[in-house]
């Protein structure tokens, strides 16, 4: 076998005299650069801690302000106002530790307190500063003088010049905790729409009796907790919505990315261009499983893994990403890749589904692998799976978008959420696909990171790949071949028919699921925000209500609506929730409807509310994060509520997300207009509701991906889409009106 051949890092003879070994001077090499590449990895993670650590000041600074204090000693100036002695008296006299000496030292050790005094200073007020959120209240494209002071003269000011990925963690300020008052308040403000006048009344009597007797006791505890934790919220949430959720993750939890051609959308990393964004995300994005667990499962994630896990025709390769101390070039990448596509050994038993087990409910595969995969070459295998940087399925099957055939896009989304139910390891942080006509796509798994973080990484690689990496003209990675790599090795199981059937029972859950959903994927191509933005409309507020225009067309009701806003700019923050389906929303659509002469206010009163709620929830004052903790700190107490009870239950028939637009520039789209990105999607949230996504991209093109399930009657994806064009449209149309009749 090839891998034999290869395999020859030292050689042995047995002669009378003993064993004699003959050491192979080219592995020696490699054993070597190695561990050069090693100790220079952990070196620049060090440089790194400690620039991070010290931010926003510089290890030179350091140095600068020793120097600063002894010329200052020596120019006969106490700086330290009689501290420096008593640091000296306080240090032993001694041959090796002269009066001079004594001097010296304390005057160092003076420098340096006194410089990790001013370090901590300058960070607490950099979380002063950025605490500010007045900025997102005020009118687009306006600014008060009041925020460029704080924006140019401060933020920047006190920002340093050269922040790594981390360097504003520890001055990002918390979370804060709303206002009890606040949230009740707001969320009756939310249910008034849905509800009829005898319901509502019934709801202010709950939730006033909370608020009386029950809030201020569980509201304590959370104080204590922000101020306690990094994030009052964060933990509980990743916790409680996704890890102890024993149903299948597979399109219930896990999401995906394509694209149109190679072109992704980034997320806001630094809005304003200065104000940070949380990275604590990223740190999980490489080298991170799910682990199934009984009752929850946990997140593992490992430094430094130096393979990936690649899956084709139901086998599973292991296939090294380092060689001679040095990642492998595109062109070796490329080969090892073929290695694989060329090998045409079969299955072993068990093996062709395996991966199914991470499609279907959670406790079945917890147990099987406690039994099966414990010890063993089982372990050995699902090791070499759950500690690798990442899974790449090689997908025999042909998709991406063919604006010729619309409906390509709904396939390739299924195959990207779902797949075969076993050609995904849906435990990993991220599955890359790709497909057997070079279109890519990424499956994420959820509860160690939201969309815009798995975004940044996948258009960096994107724009990288196609505009840096290049292809050869033949479509071949530009570089050379290495014919000395250690070909790719199959991974062995031993997979009994007990577990064997295990893994079937696995994969006819995931599979009926899998056929349940179902995908429509628009290309609107009408108008996009260039349009949007002239009537002084945010586009995210624009499509929000369209998509309650379309929803009420669609059903003939509303519902309680679900969009996520990020919370990053607070350290560790996820995700906010904000109700779209609101007074002002309905009002207007009802206007819609009875052709109202007030309908193009009745837009721009919803628009207005939408765009102030979007900014409380970004700002930390939202409803929903408040009582889900509020919940789960009754529950810890043994507390039942009647109120939050009923809001914890209430299902999101309409659950929406934005694709963040792009902010990295890395390609210009008016130059290369068709590397655009077409975003991704999610699964439906509630059985009998819909799960919208929806990426704008460049000035004409807004995409949506709509998913539903064909078992619920009163669900349609492509008779949704339709109605959210129409939609989309008769808005637009409202504002042809009001420029004609000017």
């Amino acid at each position: 076998m090839a891998e034999a051949h290869q395999a020859v890092a030292f050689q042995f003879t047995v002669t009378p005299e003993g064993i004699k070994l003959q050491l192979s001077r080219e592995v020696l090499k490699h054993i070597y650069l190695s561990g050069v590449t090693t100790w220079r990895k952990r070196a620049i993670q060090f440089k790194n801690g400690i620039l991070t650590e010290v931010y926003p000041a510089s290890p030179s600074s350091w140095l600068f302000m020793v120097i600063a204090i002894m010329s200052s000693m020596y120019a006969r100036v106490d700086p330290s106002m009689g501290m420096i002695d008593s640091i000296k008296k306080v240090l032993p006299v001694s041959d090796y530790l002269t009066v001079q000496t004594q001097t010296v030292l304390s005057a160092i050790l003076f420098a340096t307190a006194l410089w990790l005094s001013l370090i901590l200073l300058l960070r607490y007020t950099l979380k002063a500063l950025l605490s500010y959120h007045g900025w997102i209240f005020e009118p687009h494209g306006k600014m008060s003088a009041s925020t460029k002071l704080w924006m140019v003269g401060l933020v920047k000011m006190f920002s340093g010049r050269r922040p790594l990925l981390y360097s504003f963690q520890a001055a990002l300020p918390r979370l804060p905790v709303p206002n009890i008052d606040d949230t009740i308040q707001r969320y009756l403000e939310s249910v008034r729409p849905l509800l009829d006048d005898d319901q509502y009344k019934q709801m202010e009597i709950v939730a006033t009796e909370f608020k009386k007797d029950q809030a201020p006791k569980l509201q304590k505890y959370l104080l204590v907790k922000s101020w306690w934790a990094n994030n009052y919220v964060s933990d509980w949430w990743e916790e409680y919505i996704y890890l102890k959720g024993r149903g299948p993750i597979m399109v219930n939890s896990n999401f995906y990315t394509m694209v149109r051609t190679t072109r992704v959308t980034t997320p806001q990393f630094i809005a304003l261009g200065v104000v940070p964004m949380c990275s604590y995300q990223y740190e999980r994005m490489f080298n991170t499983t799910r682990i199934p667990g009984l009752e929850t499962d946990y997140i593992q994630h490992l430094r430094n893994r130096k393979h990936l896990v690649v899956y084709h025709q139901g086998r599973f390769f292991k296939v090294w990403l380092y060689y001679g101390g040095r990642h492998l070039l595109p062109s070796e990448l490329e080969q090892q890749f073929q290695r694989i596509l060329n090998d045409t050994t079969e299955p072993q038993p068990g093996e062709l589904k395996l991966a199914s087990l991470t499609a279907g409910n959670r406790v079945p595969w917890a147990k099987a692998r406690q039994k099966y995969f414990n010890d063993g070459v089982n372990k050995m295998s699902l090791d070499v799976i759950e500690t690798a940087a990442f899974f790449l399925t090689l997908d025999n099957e042909v998709h991406g978008y063919d604006p010729e055939r619309p409906r390509t896009m709904d396939l390739y989304a299924k195959s990207l959420l779902h797949g075969t139910c076993y050609d995904r390891w849906f435990d990993k942080s991220f599955n890359l696909i790709v497909y057997k006509n070079g279109k890519i796509g990424v499956n994420t798994e959820h509860s160690w990171a939201d969309a815009p973080i798995i975004g940044h990484m996948w258009e960096d690689i994107l724009a990288t790949d196609v505009f840096h990496l290049g292809y050869t003209e033949e479509g071949h990675c530009k570089g050379d071949i290495n014919k000395g790599l250690t070909f790719p090795s199959r991974l062995q199981w031993d997979i009994p028919k007990a577990c064997q059937e295990i893994i079937e029972g696995s994969y006819a859950i995931a599979k009926e699921l899998a056929d349940d959903v179902d995908f429509y994927c628009c290309v609107f191509d009408e108008f996009g925000k260039g349009l949007i933005k002239k009537s002084r409309t945010s586009p995210d507020a624009f499509i929000q209500i369209a998509l309650q225009l379309a929803h009420f067309r669609d059903k003939g009701e509303f519902c309680l609506t679900y969009e996520s806003s990020m919370t990053r700019m607070f350290r560790e923050g996820r995700t906010e929730t904000v109700r779209s389906c609101t007074i002002e929303s309905t009002a207007f659509v009802r206007s819609m409807e009875d052709e109202n002469e007030q309908r193009l206010a009745l837009f721009r009163r919803s628009a207005e509310k939408h765009q102030n709620m979007y900014r409380l929830a970004m700002t930390g004052a939202g409803i929903d994060r408040h009582l889900f903790c509020l919940y789960i700190v009754s529950k810890l107490l043994d507390i039942e509520s009647p109120f939050l009870k009923q809001v914890l239950s209430e299902p999101w028939r309409l659950s929406t997300s934005q694709t963040p637009q792009h902010q990295l520039n890395l390609v210009d789209t008016q130059k290369f207009p068709k590397y655009v990105g077409a975003g991704g999607g999610f699964g439906p949230v509630a059985d009998d509701g819909y799960g919208v996504s929806y990426n704008v991209v460049g000035e004409n093109l807004i995409t949506f991906h709509i998913s539903s399930k064909y078992s619920s009657p009163e669900t349609d994806s492509h008779r949704f889409g339709q109605n959210i064009r129409q939609a989309m449209l008769d808005i637009k149309a409202l504002f042809n009106q009001k420029q004609k009749a000017n």
